[in-house]
Parts: structure tokens; C-alpha cells; sequence
């Protein structure tokens, strides 16, 4: 088998190339850094051993130890990823560990990462070149880990020109400034230190060279020194929910779209799955006698795009509908009959039982028969809703939504968080059963008004709700919910009494002249204004 030396980026875990992706799926061991986002751990197989070698002060292993590793288990025939942050052969010891593999007769492969160095001035909006401020830049690290200490030639950086790029810089920082200064650079010389680059903790902090060994840094900080840190493109820091914590609790499978959606608007997301889909209780029996009949039913109504899967699997040729007419809860609903091959002659305007009972009873004029296929348990709102219209109602349970027991770790995050998702009323169920007697609750918001009555049940304070059952609207949700509330209007200013009407005499010229702002010289038509 392979040993792969993986660079996981500097975080983001949007970031993570494709054949690292690749690789993770079909690992046996994966060992990790402290600067590997934790998420991406998620990327291997369950069975997958996950041994941390992060290198903090006093850290499990020393490097040798963990290239001893690497070899050892790359010798026992597994696939074994190394997942470092950034990019392995940048100030990432992967050089080491692929000498010592190679010694011992390993097969490596190496998978580059984006490295901070330039992934993080691009989310803080620096270029590290740019058309009149720099053409080359010098990527150094600041601090070595080796024990004889490799002297940089700051004076010969700065008399190079260019962008500086500065990694584990921040205890050496003071040191720093004033050797390049030495070297030539200006006191004023633009710098960028940005903390925890391309993460949602991300912050950005602007000075100069002289300023720079007095400002607050803590690590991991990239720095960087030049002409281009006088510019600010900054694209990242003004989403609107950078730096706030969200929980998604929705099923592990089904989480990704949202957890996408809300990470692109800056979130931290913990994500915390409280339900699960598991099998009818009877087996798929009795969806499997409703579906015999498919063809023979008015109408066929679906609550969830899981209902959707279950009855795709049972029919298997979606020919079997027939003459039935399609009706679905909300937009991710059709879109997953979409995807079927069933294009739905019927969309509730709101994402709710109650909103699609009501559009179905009033756009079919006499009532007819129903198929409901839904969840195990579910509530009965929408078929009670039909039968007391005159509907004739058959409910097919179609999959089980059962409760998953979160870990305390993961429900101390969520507790902390600054907003929970629930997309449906047994989300909210599960949450209430693993913490009966909660302390403060973070904000809700839900995807639609059953499950928003079931969060304010629970005790959550529901802020606010998606306009449609989608991903994206959920998270635009979210983002309204933590908007800081807009700034008041200004007083209204006090009238000036009217000016007494002057002769136009000397001293009243005089006095504007006096109050007159400076306004240089008449216009010519040929000054800066003209050309700039």
C-alpha cells in the first residue's frame, strides 16, 4: 500500500484539492496535524484509525517519532494518510517524512496543498503581486523548530524588493521589523497579520513596519510586508455571518448543502445530527401494497424528498404513476421528484402540511383519492386536513425518522453556538430528549411552521423563518437573524433662522470671504480635475 503525504490547506475545508478528497475516501489510518481542520477527519472511512501527532509545546510526538511511524505502518500494508495544514513541503516537515520513507523502501505519494501563504492574504484581499507595487514575493518562515536556528537575511528581503510573506512569525515579530528596516525598508511600510486565515475566526489586523512589534498577534498568523498590504480587496471578513457558530441538525447524509451554504456566508458549523432514516417498521409491506396500486390513486402526495426515494425504490419505473397527479410539500421535495423523472403538478407555496393540504383542496375542485407516503409516525395534520375535505386518504409508511443520541462534546459545541437549524418537528423531539433541562438555548430558526411551534415548545426562541425549504433560504435565514439591527435615523436637524439681506457693502463681503471654505483657484479646464 501507499503512504500519502496530504496537505489539507490552511483551513477552509472548501479548499481541499480533489485527489486529496479521493485519497481520504479509501484510507485505513489517517494521521493528523493540530492545523488540519477537524471536519475534514469526516472525509475517511468510519473504520478509519485517527491518530493525532499535532506538534503543540509538549505535543505527543516528536518528528521522529512520527516518520518511525509512517514507515511502520506503511510496511504493514495499509493506506495511510498524512493530513498536514497547508501544503506538505512548505514549512511542513513533508520533506522529512518522504526521506524517511523513501530510506525504508515505502511507496509515498504526495498531494499538494494550498498553502497559506498565499491562500490567506487572498481572503484577508491582499495580493501578494500586483501591477505596479510588486512583481515577485519571498515566502520565509519566522521561527525553526530546528535546533540550531537557520539565520534569514532580513536585510538582504528588504534590499530585494517585493512582497514578504512571513509564517510563524509572530514571537520573532519585533526582531523582524527592525532588520528589514535596517535592510532599507520604511518605517511606513504597509503590513497585513492576518489570524487563523480562510477560517470563520478569521481576523485581520492593518499597521506598518514600525508598528508592527507592538500589535496584539496571538498564532497562527500569516504576515505580510509591502507595497501590496496597502491595498484592501477584502471579500471574506464582510460575510455576514463570519465568526458566528451555527448548528445543522439535520440527517449526517443530508447535511452537506446546508453546512455548504451556511460556510459561504462565513459560518463556523458544528454539525450535530439528531435524526436518522432507518426502514418502515413493517418492512416496506405495507408502502409496497400501496404502490401495486400506484396508478389508481387521484393524487400522490410527498412530504419529504425522503418519501420520494422510498417509493422511487419500490416502484422502480416511474411509469407506474400512470394517470396520477404529483403534489409536493416545497421546493427540495419537487426537485428530488424532478430528478425521478416526475415533474410535479403541484407545489405548496409554504413548506408545511398545512399549506399543501390547503393549495390541494383548493385547486382540485371535487376531492379524490390520496396516497400518502411519509414517515413512520408522522403528524397527521395534512391527512386529517384531506378526510375532513372529503378526500379518501390512504398513509403508506415509507421510511422511520429515529432519534440520534448526540455526544456530550459535540452538544456542549452546539450549546455554545449562536444559532441551531431544525427542518423538521422530530429534529426539535430529539434535541428535547438529550437535554430535557437546558441551560440558556441559542436562537432557532426552522424550516416551516410546524417545526417552529415544535422549537418554541422546546424552549428555543424561534427568530426566524426560511421563506422556502431550501438550503440557501435557510441560511439567508440565519444571516437576518444575527444581523446587527440597523443604525437609528439622525435627529432632525433645527431650522436656521434666515440671514438678514445684506447691501452688499465691504464688510459683508468680507465676512464670506472669511467663511468661505479654501477653494483654490477658479477652475481653467487644465488642471488635476481635468486629467485625473
Amino acid at each position: 500500500m501507499t503512504v500519502y503525504l496530504i496537505g489539507a490547506g490552511p483551513g477552509d475545508p472548501g479548499l481541499l484539492t480533489v485527489r486529496a478528497t479521493e485519497v481520504l475516501a479509501i484510507a485505513d489510518v489517517v494521521v493528523h496535524d493540530r492545523l488540519a481542520e477537524a471536519s475534514l477527519l469526516d472525509l475517511a472511512p468510519p473504520s478509519a484509525e485517527r491518530i493525532y501527532v499535532g506538534k503543540d509545546p509538549g505535543g505527543p510526538l516528536r518528528q521522529e517519532e512520527i516518520n518511525a511511524l509512517l514507515v511502520e505502518r506503511g510496511r504493514a500494508g495499509q493506506s495511510v494518510v498524512r493530513l498536514k495544514g497547508g501544503d506538505p513541503f512548505v514549512f511542513g516537515r513533508g520533506g522529512e517524512e518522504a526521506e524517511a520513507l523513501l530510506a525504508a523502501g515505502v511507496a509515498f505519494e504526495v498531494v499538494p496543498g494550498i498553502s497559506s501563504a498565499l491562500a490567506v492574504p487572498a481572503y484577508a484581499g491582499v495580493p501578494v503581486t500586483h501591477r505596479g507595487r510588486s512583481a515577485s514575493f519571498t515566502v520565509v518562515t519566522g521561527h525553526s523548530r530546528q535546533e540550531v536556528e537557520v539565520d534569514t537575511n532580513w536585510e538582504a528581503l528588504a534590499a530585494a524588493g517585493g512582497t514578504i510573506v512571513v509564517l510563524m512569525g509572530v514571537a520573532h515579530r519585533a526582531m523582524i521589523a527592525k532588520r528589514l528596516m535596517l535592510g532599507g525598508l520604511a518605517e511606513d511600510t504597509p503590513v497585513v497579520a492576518t489570524r487563523w486565515g480562510t477560517r470563520p475566526e478569521q481576523q485581520t489586523v492593518r499597521t506598518d513596519l514600525a508598528g508592527l512589534a507592538t500589535v496584539e498577534l496571538e498564532p497562527p498568523v500569516t504576515i505580510v510586508i509591502g507595497a501590496v498590504a496597502g491595498l484592501d480587496l477584502g471579500w471574506f471578513e464582510r460575510r455576514p455571518l463570519l465568526g458566528r457558530r451555527v448548528v445543522v441538525t439535520r440527517e449526517r447524509e443530508r447535511a452537506a448543502l446546508l453546512s455548504t451554504a451556511l460556510r459561504a456566508r462565513g459560518a463556523a458549523v458544528v454539525e450535530l445530527p439528531l435524526i436518522a432514516t432507518a426502514g418502515p417498521e413493517d418492512a416496506g409491506r405495507g408502502l409496497a401494497a400501496a404502490v401495486a396500486r400506484l396508478a389508481t390513486y387521484d393524487w400522490v402526495v410527498f412530504t419529504s424528498a425522503q418519501g420520494v426515494i422510498a417509493v422511487r425504490g419500490a416502484v422502480h419505473d416511474v411509469r407506474a404513476f400512470g394517470p396520477a397527479r404529483v403534489a409536493a410539500v416545497g421546493p427540495a421535495t419537487a426537485k428530488a421528484l424532478q430528478l425521478i423523472g416526475v415533474v410535479p403538478d403541484l407545489v405548496a407555496p409554504r413548506a408545511d402540511a398545512v399549506s399543501l393540504g390547503e393549495a390541494l383542496t383548493t385547486a382540485v375542485p371535487r376531492p379524490g383519492t390520496v396516497l400518502l407516503p411519509q414517515a413512520g409516525r408522522a403528524r397527521p395534520e395534512l391527512a386529517r386536513l384531506l378526510r375532513a375535505a372529503g378526500w379518501e386518504v390512504t398513509v403508506a409508511e415509507a421510511y422511520r425518522t429515529v432519534a440520534v443520541r448526540p455526544d456530550r462534546t459535540s452538544l456542549d459545541a452546539a450549546l455554545a453556538s449562536d444559532v441551531v437549524t431544525f427542518t423538521s418537528p422530530s429534529a426539535v423531539e430529539s434535541w428535547h430528549a438529550a437535554v430535557p433541562s437546558a441551560p440558556p438555548l441559542p436562537l432557532a430558526v426552522c424550516i416551516g411552521a410546524t417545526t417552529a411551534e415544535a422549537a418554541r415548545a422546546a424552549g428555543f426562541e424561534v427568530a426566524a423563518l426560511a421563506r422556502e425549504a431550501t438550503p440557501d433560504a435557510l441560511a439567508d435565514a440565519v444571516a437576518a437573524a444575527l444581523a446587527p439591527p440597523a443604525p437609528p435615523p439622525p435627529p432632525p436637524q433645527e431650522a436656521v433662522p434666515d440671514a438678514p439681506v445684506d447691501s452688499g457693502g465691504e464688510l459683508s463681503r468680507a465676512e464670506d470671504a472669511a467663511a468661505a471654505p479654501d477653494a483654490g483657484p477658479a477652475p481653467d479646464g487644465g488642471g488635476d480635475e481635468a486629467v485625473g
